[in-house]
């Protein structure tokens, strides 16, 4: 079975997580950013915290910075080329190298 980009069976990812095809193998600065200040504006609106909250963390993107260091974040980042192609790689993967 040929999958395309962006596309992965359950099977395959208990195997082997498929290559990273687009971008770094891990996650940009620019990725990260954004994923910590999308986070940040939802636990200001409200949102359940994933991580005990310690003394330290005093705002939300103190939070959400802790959030992505550990991992616990169940996003996908979707990198796209210019023709359209694209890859969804969950943010565990971009983390573990």
């Amino acid at each position: 079975m040929a999958l395309m980009a962006g596309e992965y069976s359950a099977s395959t990812v208990e195997e082997e997580r498929p290559k990273i095809l687009i971008g770094p193998p891990k996650l940009t600065r620019f990725e990260k950013a954004r994923i910590c200040g999308a986070r940040a504006l939802q636990i200001a609106m409200g949102a359940p915290v994933l991580i005990e909250i310690t003394e330290k963390m005093r705002s939300p993107i103190d939070i959400a910075l802790e959030e992505l260091r550990r991992g616990v974040l169940p996003i996908t980042i979707r990198r796209t080329l210019p023709d359209g192609t694209y890859q969804d790689i969950p943010l565990k993967w971009l983390l573990q190298e």
